[in-house]
């Protein structure tokens, strides 16, 4: 029986740093870990080799290109959607995340969120979008249930 196709991927930085705990568990799957390419996560090609794959580096605070990168991004997503065909999308998030996670949601993936640890009582922004049609949304802490009701609480995953 062959493993199921996991696209791991959210943007770099602390969100990154979360979506790496869970990198004892990548073995288990068909997986590629995708980020925003930056010198600080370059690493990760050494480590991953041919099962990672980048992203353009921009955030809304880079208010002329940031929209300019977010379409670039948006068109690369949909390229490595249809190179990878993950059965399932696993984000930390964020904005790199979620236009992969509608593509995802679209062409038929399922879409696991987990909320940032770093909000204990305030969604982030990528989080309302994805909580609207994700299969299994996820929060780190138990006050976030009160914030997204139909999340499940399972604790930090540091």
């Amino acid at each position: 029986m062959s493993k199921k196709k996991v696209m791991f991927i959210s943007s770099t930085g602390g969100h990154l740093n979360e979506l790496l705990q869970l990198s004892p568990m990548f073995d288990n799957y068909d997986y590629q870990v995708i980020t925003e390419k930056t010198k600080s996560n370059e690493y990760l090609k050494d480590i991953y080799k041919d099962r990672v794959g980048y992203l353009v580096y921009g955030t809304k605070h880079h208010l002329f290109s940031y929209p300019f990168k977010l379409i670039y991004n948006c068109f690369k997503s949909f390229y490595l959607y249809l190179k990878y065909t993950p059965d399932y999308i696993i984000t930390t998030g964020t904005h790199t995340a979620g236009p992969m996670c509608c593509i995802g949601k679209i062409l038929g993936s399922k879409i696991i969120y987990i909320e940032t640890f770093a909000n204990m009582v305030t969604k982030t922004s990528t989080g309302k979008l994805i909580y609207l049609f994700s299969d299994k949304f996820i929060v780190q802490w138990e006050s976030m249930k009160d914030i997204y009701p139909k999340s499940d609480f399972w604790g930090w995953i540091f």
